[in-house]
């Protein structure tokens, strides 16, 4: 999932802190011109950012492409003349995309792991059943050389790359590991085999990188760009979405069954617009095709007025028909035990993420997932732009009836 809004869905599960575990979810998954040339890979890994070796490792290229493409501008054939390559496909939102690319009729191909799923638990016959539609590729985004002998193999010209990769919870070596290595290995697999655009599914969180995989997500931006700056028979977009509808889902049935909806510091910290996963996929499509989505970076919520926590339980109790009961928590909880944690990964370097963990907790505990304005130094529901039509209210309805099957936080758990 990415962590904010594809990361989006981290959670805290322990049976003696049922109240915890609703609220941190909640906030948790709270992601030109062509010309004809032939490619020459110009990725950098200069940027404004630095990091260490060990979390950096640098990927280059092969200077000629596997497949020759044609520069002619791809947005002028039919979609099922269009062939879009999707990593993260199995994912949470990869999974809508892949879906809602078939049905506007491109030629998708699907890469995924021969295991795939919560922990592993689907295999290749499932995988494909997931993607019923997509020509399902398996492979391996995490090595380079895999990933291009796949694609070789398939002897096809990829026009454009999707990526909806993300960390799987945030932990500093996964973050780098995914964020960055496995989209850029993306991106120059993609490359190589002729894809002149490159969708990139980021999260708006990265706005104030505090956190290791908003880093990782940067860096991978910047290089992104600097490659369409270099290269103008290459674009990009970068979708930076607000939380997803499952991240703020965590306390419903705990409100249901009479608890406190809980909440840090006066419930108004942290804001957003949230995106249901299909309204975001459907954004995520138009980029393949739109030419005002060309080399920008697009931020997006849902429709409607940003929402707070407390805002967000009192539309659940007004739904059930209940007086609001709030439980509100100080935040210097979080700041006392990410403390203790940084103290500790001094003496014991194990306990690495999860002192990362509990920064990323106190994160989404205070931050809006909402443009940064930096002439007012505040978040602006005013500056986020909104897309789609299904609203939060709506899901909570639903979910209240029919419950929280299929939407479950899985490998994006904290503890």
């Amino acid at each position: 999932m990415s962590i904010c809004a594809a990361y989006n869905g981290l959670a805290l599960h322990s049976p003696k802190a049922e109240s915890f575990r609703g609220l941190i979810s909640s906030n948790f998954i709270n992601r030109i011109q062509v010309r004809p040339a032939p490619y020459s890979p110009s990725l950098h890994l200069s940027g404004p950012f630095k990091f260490g070796k060990e979390r950096c490792h640098l990927i280059s290229a092969s200077a000629t492409p596997t497949v020759e493409c044609s520069k002619t501008s791809f947005r002028s054939k039919n979609p099922e003349d269009i062939t879009v390559l999707v990593v993260g496909s199995t994912g949470y939102i990869g999974n809508f995309v892949v879906k809602e690319l078939v049905e506007r009729g491109f030629n998708v191909i699907a890469i995924a792991r021969e295991r795939s799923g919560i922990r592993g638990r689907n295999d290749k016959d499932k995988t494909s059943e997931m993607l019923n539609g997509a020509n399902v590729c398996f492979s391996d985004v995490t090595q380079l050389d895999v990933l291009e002998k796949s694609l070789a193999e398939r002897v096809v010209s990829v026009d454009v790359v999707v990526s909806c990769l993300a960390s799987r919870n945030g932990g500093v070596k996964d973050s780098w590991k995914i964020d960055y290595e496995a989209t850029k290995n993306s991106l120059v697999a993609g490359r190589k085999s002729g894809a002149s655009h490159f969708v990139l599914l980021s999260a708006i969180c990265v706005q104030k990188p505090l956190l290791e995989f908003q880093r990782a997500k940067l860096k991978f931006e910047a290089e992104l760009m600097k490659e369409a700056e270099q290269d103008a028979g290459f674009t990009y977009s970068i979708v930076r979405p607000t939380a997803f509808f499952k991240s703020l889902g965590g306390q419903v049935d705990l409100v249901k069954d009479g608890k406190p909806y809980v909440m840090f510091g006066d419930g108004k910290l942290c804001a957003c617009k949230p995106i249901s996963e299909p309204d975001l996929a459907s954004f995520i499509a138009d980029c393949v095709l739109s030419e005002n989505k060309i080399n920008q970076v697009l931020p997006i919520g849902g429709p409607g007025k940003a929402l707070t926590p407390l805002e967000q339980g009192q539309i659940l109790f007004r739904l059930l028909g209940k007086e609001p009961k709030f439980l509100k928590v100080p935040i210097e909880i979080m700041d006392f035990a990410i403390g203790v944690l940084d103290f500790l990964v001094k003496i014991f370097p194990s306990l690495e993420d999860a002192a990362e963990f509990g920064k990323i907790g106190r994160y989404y505990a205070a931050e809006s997932m909402l443009v940064w304005d930096p002439e007012t130094g505040e978040y602006s529901a005013e500056k986020t732009p909104s897309y789609g039509k299904d609203t939060l209210e709506e899901f909570f309805d639903k979910v209240l009836r029919e419950g929280m099957a299929g939407q479950e936080l899985g490998e994006q758990t904290i503890f």
